[in-house]
């Protein structure tokens, strides 16, 4: 059941800053938007892990006695911030878009799939191999789209909160049993 809001026009920049995080362009795409949204997860999951492999070559001499490097230590905490502060942009996004969709959890809304699909890789290590992402991916979307409890409910909180927290905690879920299926794979 679609719940309607007073919709109005997107008026400034601040309403299409938030109407671009809030689709990611794939938003408006007429099959499978979350789909979309999810593969977008995928694809900023794969930059990010690049990034994160370049930066531990580069330094890879500055290893410490203790056999760890700081500088890598830095990057992946870089990594997290970044990623709570795109958590908390894409909440506002969702929540100022529902107004410019008149809608309350609109379709074109994606970044709550972004979001979600990125958390289920935060509970395995950076350059996990290509069948754990598929894995992942595959798990978010079952979690997404079947939305065991509490899931569900969640969509019924204000605003871009209620946009995203249903796909936060099917992130977590997928999370957890991708971290299951990882660390059992690491003891056979």
């Amino acid at each position: 059941m679609k719940q309607e809001v007073e919709k109005r026009k997107p008026e400034g920049l601040l309403d299409h800053l938030a109407l671009a995080v809030t689709t990611f362009g794939v938003g408006y795409l007429p099959i499978a938007p979350g789909t979309w949204g999810s593969m977008v997860g995928v694809g900023i999951y794969f930059a990010v892990t690049h990034l994160v492999e370049s930066f531990a070559l580069a330094f890879r001499s500055n290893i410490s006695e203790f056999g760890w490097n700081p500088f890598l230590s830095w990057v992946h905490s870089i990594v997290l911030v970044t990623f709570l502060l795109f958590t908390l942009l894409g909440i506002w996004a969702a929540g100022r878009s529902t107004e410019l969709f008149g809608d309350l959890d609109p379709s074109q809304a994606v970044v709550d799939e972004v979001i979600g699909q990125l958390i289920v890789f935060v509970f395995v290590p950076f350059g996990i191999g290509w069948p754990f992402v598929l894995a992942g991916f595959l798990l978010f979307r079952l979690f997404d789209i079947w939305k065991p409890f509490p899931i569900d409910s969640l969509q019924a909180l204000p605003g871009g909160i209620g946009v995203c927290a249903d796909d936060i905690l099917a992130g977590v879920y997928a999370g957890i049993c991708l971290s299951i299926i990882y660390a059992v794979s690491l003891s056979i």
